[in-house]
């Protein structure tokens, strides 16, 4: 017996079919081994699926505990030391106390190493979004509103460590991680992916430049230690400034002293890792040193008794018990949950696909959005609000050697230290240092400025709908507003650009098979009786229309539609538009007659021979081919404008083919019964020079018949 045979006898018996081999024979249990194979594929698919879900089901077995380990240890504790900071300055952008940014850095966290497939990126609190949580926390939560229609269970906790206001706001910003979360992971489960492709790169990048504006801004007041109303909405930008500016008499001089040198010392850190990034072990920890003096300097000194400076006030020790969000928030919240999760997923897809691309390792983008709703979702019912990947600690965890999601749990459990064990010491930490850390952050989004000289040189168009129109649309109307004005002018964009696309006449390039625009290249010539039409957009119902109006206008300059050859007929034609030009020049008034004339009839002492050197004579064309290369779909409307037009020629014995036509194009085609007794197939070619050399094989053939000349003008 073959090897070959042997071992598709020994396949057959792991999956459990009963084969008895005698030779050649072979007898199978047919019932049992169906049943078996059933249960094997079934157990194989759902072992799959499993996988998928839970993807550190799949690497941590494989993990490399040499290898690995101590780098994932070293970054862990590296990007801890920055998530503490960050957690409790960011939870003022989202306008609740900065335990709660505390707890956002632990829960979503540690949930990610187990459900996302990035190695790389680091999850928690992000300033655009918790800006934009901040916004909707505000506008449902006023500062004139003391209590209005919040039915929570745990008011004693509310009344004990926090104002009625901070808890309503609490409560908001958890429902609306909650709700976000959901639909992430909607999203998700439907396999919706790809809706992060029409946040494109220009867009968020104008849209993240807007939002480090009203960042900016809302820190103002913590900086300066002046005490002014939080704005949200349409020109909420304007309000604040205006409210920062009139009180600008109240600055707190020891504040304002305090985040100026915060300020310096994190900018000098910033720069010292920069510089020596090759020659530091581990990237200074700026952020977490200065947390640490200035909480000392305020202990110290006693800020808040002396000098009245605000700051973060009680940290309660420990976890909180689990809680329902407030579910009747939702109905009020809706729109603005959809925003934070696509802006969160795009933030954080894109982050993962460039590190994945630098480290050779594939993403799923769509369980990334199962990772985030999860995250998100259930990280709601232990008080944590929306999060998402943040760009500065990714960086951190990437550059000082994290390998997988060991190091973003390593940094989630630092922060659990930290709220279990010693979160009270940070209990006098002035806000202003806080607002020092936001504001340092910001310093790569400012720098995207940058991108209008860019987008200036390369794409105007780009530069003025993608970044112009993003940025003043999200910096005044609001994070919100300003991204769905947005995205809703990219798509009409693109709808503009397909309905109006270019339109092109191909010529060869002599002794080759490559057809280019023959505006575009001198050497490009046109195939003698062929005009080979292109145009760089699907066909569908929006520019069917304008297909049609510039295929005539194309194939018609500088050529005529003729039945046959004959030079007759040629002649007559010159001999007519000769004598149109002497009517117009001479100003003939009333109708003209024109007859046709012979061979021999003279215009004005010349014969039409001589004429032939004033009149340049039009090409003679036979054949059209429709190059469908950049064609990508053809709805109804198309496929009728395309037998349209290839009735129109035919009428006029302009034979019409169709070149490099895609799979799912001519399947489209199929479907709308494009093809029939007069449209046959015969007519797709798979090149356009292979529909070029049909067409002259054809012109040959024809040109041994006698010619029936007809000539449209």
């Amino acid at each position: 017996m073959s090897q070959g045979f042997k071992r598709l006898i020994t396949l057959l018996k792991d999956t459990g079919i009963s084969v008895f081999s005698n030779s050649f024979k072979i007898s199978l249990s047919v019932r049992d081994s169906k049943k078996a194979l059933i249960k094997h594929c079934s157990s194989k698919k759902a072992k799959s699926h499993l996988y998928s879900f839970l993807p550190i089901l799949k690497w941590l077995p494989r993990y490399p505990v040499k290898e690995y380990l101590l780098g994932d240890i070293i970054s862990g504790i590296s990007t801890g030391v920055m998530q503490l900071p960050q957690g409790l300055a960011y939870a003022l952008l989202a306008a609740v106390p900065p335990v709660f940014g505390l707890y956002s850095s632990f829960y979503p966290v540690f949930l990610y190493t187990f459900f996302g497939t990035s190695k790389h990126i680091s999850i928690g609190t992000f300033a655009v979004i918790s800006m934009m949580v901040g916004g909707v926390a505000v506008r449902q939560v006023p500062d004139e509103v003391i209590s209005v229609g919040y039915n929570s269970t745990n008011t004693t906790y509310a009344s004990e460590y926090y104002s009625d206001r901070d808890f309503k706001r609490v409560q908001v910003a958890v429902t609306l991680a909650l709700l976000s979360g959901i639909i992430q992971l909607c999203l998700g489960l439907l396999r919706f992916g790809f809706v992060a492709i029409y946040l494109t790169e220009p867009l968020v990048r104008g849209f993240t430049t807007a939002a480090a504006v009203h960042v900016f801004t809302s820190q103002l007041k913590y900086l300066l230690g002046v005490k002014t109303s939080r704005y949200s909405g349409p020109l909420s930008v304007v309000y604040s400034l205006v409210a920062v500016f009139s009180k600008i008499t109240t600055t707190n001089v020891a504040a304002l002293i305090v985040g100026l040198t915060c300020i310096v010392l994190l900018l000098i850190g910033k720069e010292i890792n920069l510089r020596y990034k090759k020659k530091l072990p581990v990237p200074i920890p700026m952020e977490i040193i200065v947390v640490i003096i200035g909480t000392g300097v305020s202990a110290g000194m006693n800020l808040t008794e002396s000098y009245g400076v605000d700051v973060v006030g009680n940290i309660p020790q420990g976890l909180r018990a689990p809680a329902v969000p407030e579910i009747q928030l939702i109905p009020a919240i809706f729109v603005d949950a959809i925003a934070i999760a696509i802006v969160g997923f795009s933030m954080a897809v894109s982050m993962a696909k460039i590190f994945a691309l630098k480290h050779g390792y594939t993403i799923d983008g769509n369980q990334e959005l199962i990772a985030l709703g999860i995250c998100n979702s259930v990280g709601s019912f232990f008080q944590s609000f929306s999060v998402t990947c943040s760009m500065s600690r990714s960086l951190v965890q990437e550059s000082t050697g994290g390998k997988t999601q060991i190091a973003g749990a390593l940094s989630s459990i630092m922060v659990l230290l930290v709220i279990v064990a010693i979160g009270y010491l940070f209990e006098p930490l002035p806000q202003t240092v806080l607002a020092a850390i936001v504001m340092v952050n910001l310093k790569g989004m400012f720098k995207q400025f940058g991108d209008i000289a860019h987008f200036w040189k390369t794409s105007k168009i780009e530069l003025v709908s993608n970044i112009q129109l993003t940025f003043v649309a999200s910096l005044f109307l609001g994070l919100d507003y300003g991204l769905l004005t947005a995205v809703t002018f990219a798509m009409i964009t693109v709808i503009y650009r397909t309905q109006s696309p270019q339109y092109r006449i191909l010529g060869q390039i002599p002794d080759t098979d490559i057809y280019c625009d023959v505006e575009e290249y001198e050497e490009v010539k046109e195939c003698p009786g062929i005009k080979i039409f292109q145009a760089n957009a699907s066909l569908y119902f929006a520019n069917s229309e304008s297909y049609t109006s510039a295929l005539k206008k194309k194939v018609s300059e500088n050529s005529c539609v003729w039945g046959g050859r004959g030079p007759t007929l040629q002649k007559y034609w010159l001999s007519f538009s000769f004598i149109c030009l002497l009517s117009q020049s001479n100003d003939v008034e009333g109708s003209v007659k024109h007859e046709i004339a012979n061979d021999e009839l003279p215009v004005n002492g010349k014969s039409l021979d001589e004429l032939e050197h004033f009149v340049e004579p039009k090409t003679n064309i036979h054949s059209l081919i429709l190059d469908f290369t950049p064609v990508n779909f053809v709805d109804s409307v198309g496929a009728k404008t395309l037998k349209s037009i290839i009735k129109e020629y035919k009428e006029v014995s302009v034979h019409v083919c169709i070149a490099s036509c895609s799979g799912p194009v001519m399947n489209e085609l199929t479907r709308l019964n494009f093809f029939d007794n007069t449209v046959t197939r015969e007519l797709l070619f798979h090149s356009i020079h292979d529909a070029v050399l049909a067409c002259q094989v054809k012109d040959r053939s024809a040109s041994q018949t006698p010619d029936v000349n007809i000539c449209i003008q």
